[in-house]
């Protein structure tokens, strides 16, 4: 893929976008859609900086999933801004969340967890019948929605460790993780888990043939450190993440995973369960970080940017300073802001961005 050399007027601005976080983002007379710049970043070689979800992505959870219903997370062609996402009730796997106005989401029915101990889990999970959705009727009500030039990101908000906490609550499930007697449920859980997803994610692609990627929610850390050692990690839960990976690949999809926390440790897990990307909470030192597995994996990075009181000269200062650090062609990074940046940012971010990404 050759990608052509920067020429200045790509800087003509050809419409504006307000993001949710009071920034406005210019979109310049690029060479290729947001799209196709998205799928290039896939390979590794994108035509100029990508800024995920700042715009680039369209984030997807569609409410014919309960999860996102349950999770107050529902983001599709049937979404009403400022009525929507205000729920709670049962998740596909009838579990009892609760919405939490002041956290803006919602968490599980706390007091009485459906599982004690993972011999259980056989016995008692109940597993979601996905033929009984109506695929057909969410898959009309998103054909707009999911159109356009955008990369369209699928997201999946429990994944692995976080829907056996669903399940067991945190302490249960951090304890199943380790204990001799409970190790084997929780695998064979994690397994049929696994086959599950894959299911569901057939179903995704089959009704909704937009999606370009899939997003995929396992925190494994708080601000101090990660929940459990790489070993438990390794052994407990990379395998599972590498067969959906896997399955996910082999139909042409990229793989990100959001997994908040003081992971630095865990990043060499990250990488051996498939994933394409990770975005890394600010916590982490995204120099370090991209010095050692930046040629490895893709990574969302969110450094310290000019407040909205600073001038247009040190935004595109900073601008600079981040082409300078994590614009190099093989080793690209999804810009991962969600400040009230300024256009000048945008133009010199482009601007560099593209000049280092084609060498020219």
């Amino acid at each position: 893929m050759e990608i052509p050399a920067f020429d200045p007027k790509e800087l003509e601005i050809v419409k504006e976008h307000r993001n949710a976080f009071g920034g406005v983002i210019p979109l310049f007379n690029t060479p290729v859609s947001v799209k196709e710049n998205c799928r290039a970043l896939a390979k590794r070689r994108p035509y100029w900086q990508p800024l995920g979800f700042t715009y680039d992505y369209v984030l997807f959870s569609p409410r014919v999933n309960p999860d996102n219903i349950a999770r107050a997370f529902v983001y599709d062609g049937t979404f009403v801004p400022g009525v929507d996402n205000k729920s709670g009730g049962s998740d596909m796997f009838g579990i009892e969340w609760v919405y939490v106005p002041t956290a803006g989401g919602s968490m599980v029915k706390p007091g009485n967890p459906l599982i004690s101990d993972a011999e259980e889990l056989e016995e008692k999970v109940v597993w979601p019948d996905l033929d009984s959705w109506d695929w057909e009727a969410s898959s009309k009500a998103n054909e707009a929605y999911l159109g356009g030039d955008r990369f369209v990101m699928a997201w999946l908000l429990n994944g692995w460790y976080e829907r056996l906490i669903s399940f067991m609550d945190f302490e249960g499930a951090a304890i199943a993780l380790i204990d001799e007697d409970q190790k084997d449920y929780v695998k064979d859980f994690f397994d049929k888990l696994t086959d599950f997803y894959i299911r569901l994610f057939d179903k995704y692609l089959t009704y909704y043939p937009q999606i370009d990627g899939f997003y995929i929610h396992d925190d494994w850390g708080s601000q101090k450190d990660t929940f459990f050692s790489p070993e438990v990690a390794e052994e407990m839960i990379v395998p599972y993440m590498k067969r959906v990976t896997d399955y996910l690949h082999s139909k042409g999809k990229y793989c990100e995973l959001h997994s908040c926390g003081q992971l630095a440790r865990q990043v060499p897990n990250i990488i051996k369960a498939g994933w394409d990307a990770w975005s890394p909470q600010v916590v982490l030192d995204a120099d370090d970080l991209y010095e050692k597995y930046g040629d490895k994996i893709i990574l969302g990075l969110g450094p310290v940017l000019p407040g909205e009181n600073s001038t247009d000269e040190e935004q595109r200062e900073a601008a600079r300073d981040y082409a300078r650090r994590f614009c190099n062609p093989g080793r690209p990074t999804v810009l991962s802001s969600f400040g009230a940046l300024k256009p000048a940012f945008y133009e010199e971010l482009y601007k560099q961005s593209r000049i280092r990404y084609s060498g020219k």
